[in-house]
């Protein structure tokens, strides 16, 4: 069966270079872009109740965009004077730049991790002598937490945002030949949607081990999987699968 569409359980790529965009062009196939799952910021209120007191943390770690626009928020609606002593922790280089919409950069004092939390620790652990706040949504990575509690520093996490399932009620009567997912979250929200879920010609494609985990635990049978050597990205994957499947 050649493959001619796809749905990508995310957001549609704000960059005009985007692989996906290639792949389409390349293969002659239809890519749409519909997010499972969205994010939704909690109130002040269910901070508060919390116990957090943001004027007692001198550091903020920030693991997304997300984390930076959910900070503010919050802090604004608590009417919150951000001091510009607050050291920022960031999880890469993205969620630093990004904060740029918040401070003026070159004044603050902010220090950036290269991708995962682990190449960030060394620089928490540089100044173990903060109080760390860590905003961020209701599913926060366990890796995390525990390597916080190794660097033995004082800290609290705080959530500020919810990982909430989007209504793809819409998509009930269509079919795809590919679904495409990032998360167990979207493998979640898919049947919460659809309980009565059948995959039958339907190829699975997921990213990451954690994903692949959650769609074997539903009963899905996965069909492309990313990252590995040789594919080290979705589109990689992708484009591999199709190739194959079309040439035939």
């Amino acid at each position: 069966m050649k493959v001619k569409t796809i749905l990508v359980s995310q957001p549609e790529p704000k960059v005009e270079n985007s692989p996906y965009f290639e792949l389409e062009e390349k293969q002659k196939v239809k890519i749409d872009f519909i997010p499972f799952i969205h994010v939704e910021g909690v109130s002040s209120k269910e901070v508060r109740q919390q116990k957090v007191d943001l004027t007692k943390y001198s550091a903020i770690i920030l693991t997304s965009r997300n984390a930076v626009d959910h900070f503010f928020r919050i802090a604004e609606e608590l009417r919150f004077k951000v001091p510009d002593t607050l050291k920022y922790f960031c999880l890469s280089e993205a969620v630093a730049y990004y904060l740029q919409k918040y401070v003026v950069y070159r004044k603050r004092k902010i220090y950036v991790g290269k991708r995962t939390f682990a190449d960030l620790s060394p620089l928490i652990k540089k100044y173990k002598n903060e109080k760390f706040l860590l905003p961020s949504s209701d599913m926060l990575k366990p890796d995390v937490p525990k390597t916080l509690n190794k660097l033995g520093v004082e800290w609290k996490q705080a959530t500020f945002y919810k990982t909430v399932v989007s209504d793809l009620s819409h998509l009930r009567d269509v079919t795809y030949d590919i679904l495409v997912f990032f998360s167990p979250s979207g493998i979640k929200s898919l049947f919460e949607n659809f309980p009565d879920f059948e995959q039958k010609e339907t190829k699975i494609a997921v990213f990451g081990n954690t994903t692949i985990k959650a769609a074997k635990e539903h009963g899905l049978t996965v069909n492309i999987k990313a990252p590995t050597p040789d594919t080290p990205s979705m589109t990689m994957a992708l484009q591999k699968y199709i190739a194959e499947k079309n040439k035939k």
